[in-house]
């Protein structure tokens, strides 16, 4: 049977000639990705929330400005009602699958209660929904030129600014989207 090689931990970036509007110039991490198909969650694209909306929606409130204030992403357009945090593997917390030595990625509200109180994870981000992937579907999209795979940087997880993310990702292995064609062919 076939066996992809797993792109879990691995950043997916769009390429110039991705049509999917809930694609277009994103940046993905890849959580888990096996024979039944892969899941991530886009870390580039600003939802219309603060972090001060969906904990009030949990009946809970941050003291902190700087927590209520925190952006939320769009993490793709699967179950958008469902939050993801994306963080580092510092904490043990209910629902959190290990992506790698250094992230993780926790659904459950216990996270959220630690963020709000301060004693969260270190690093963090909140996403609204996720991508997904069928079975083959993400290696058939690869083939078709259509993402460009990185190893992940903390720094441009969350340090580098959204807007910049797609290039500092890209840059990771030197590569400019700029000078990338928007159509790909056989030659």
């Amino acid at each position: 049977m076939y066996a992809p090689t797993s792109l879990a931990n691995q950043l997916l970036l769009a390429m110039p000639n991705m049509r999917d509007p809930s694609f277009v110039r994103s940046v993905a991490l890849i959580c888990q990705h096996s024979n039944d198909g892969a899941m991530g969650v886009v870390i580039n694209r600003l939802s219309e929330y603060r972090l001060g909306d969906v904990l009030a929606q949990m009946g809970l409130k941050s003291p902190y400005a700087e927590i209520e204030d925190a952006p939320v992403l769009i993490g793709g357009p699967v179950q958008p009602e469902r939050g993801f945090v994306l963080h580092s593997a510092d904490g043990v917390w209910e629902s959190s699958y290990r992506v790698s030595e250094s992230l993780s990625v926790t659904t459950s509200r216990d996270v959220l209660v630690a963020i709000a109180e301060g004693r969260g994870p270190q690093r963090a981000l909140v996403t609204l929904g996720y991508a997904g992937w069928g079975a083959g579907q993400l290696e058939e999209e690869i083939k078709q030129n259509a993402w460009l795979t990185v190893e992940p940087d903390q720094r441009v997880l969350f340090d580098t600014p959204l807007e910049q993310r797609w290039d500092a990702a890209a840059k990771l292995i030197g590569v400019s989207m700029a000078n990338l064609s928007s159509f790909s062919g056989n030659a």
